[in-house]
């Protein structure tokens, strides 16, 4: 399904998602919570594209360390966000900077998520470009790892992705959509979200908890 992925950020949050997805039983779709936004103002709603990164400990001979990775790129559509998963967390796999940044925005991309480091932070806020890390530190990745494919399945900080999935990322952290449930998800989190907002009205005109509870059946 198309989505108008602008219109509904504003309306979706990770918590609302996360509970409609553990009514359904897929309980394991929120990242580890060492991934967080470089701006916590930051919202991030798009398309999975996924990278697999491993260790690496040295670079041959004319080899392009970045080639896959470059690849990936300057395939990225608009909406989508590059999920790099790095096996995080880890102290020496930084995939993602400013150029990774300028490119992806160029694109039309609207994030990037990994569990493993990020560098050049105050360019890539400066570029109000969505970021979520596991952690902030200067090294290169060449020579210490490398993408290895993209666009499978991988797992990044805990929660299996696929490309096409869904990805919402915001100060509460990042949850994974997968694409066969995606449009029941989130018709299901817009009808909870009208409740929420019917039961903090209520709460807020000094009704109690319970009562409140008993009838909106939300919390």
């Amino acid at each position: 399904m198309n989505y108008d992925f602008s219109a509904l950020q504003q309306r979706l949050y990770t918590a609302v998602l996360s509970d409609v997805m553990d009514s359904v039983g897929l309980m394991q779709q929120a990242m580890r919570p060492f991934v967080r936004p470089l701006d916590e103002e930051s919202v991030l709603f798009g398309r999975a594209r996924t990278g697999l990164y491993m260790k690496a400990y040295s670079v041959e001979p004319d080899e392009n360390p970045y080639e896959v990775e470059i690849a990936l790129i300057d395939d990225l559509k608009p909406f989508e966000i590059a999920v790099l998963a790095c096996d995080g967390p880890t102290d020496r796999i930084a995939p993602w900077g400013e150029l990774l940044t300028t490119a992806a925005k160029m694109r039309g991309a609207v994030g990037c998520v990994t569990d493993g480091l990020v560098r050049d932070i105050r360019h890539i806020r400066a570029a109000n470009f969505p970021v979520f890390h596991g952690g902030i530190g200067p090294l290169d990745s060449k020579g210490r790892a490398k993408m290895m494919a993209m666009d499978v399945p991988v797992e990044c900080a805990g929660v299996a992705v696929s490309s096409g999935d869904l990805i919402f990322g915001d100060a509460d952290g990042v949850v994974v959509i997968p694409a066969d449930v995606a449009d029941t998800v989130i018709a299901t989190a817009l009808e909870k979200i009208e409740s929420e907002n019917n039961t903090r009205d209520a709460l807020l005109q000094g009704a109690l908890l319970k009562d409140v509870f008993e009838k909106f059946g939300v919390l």
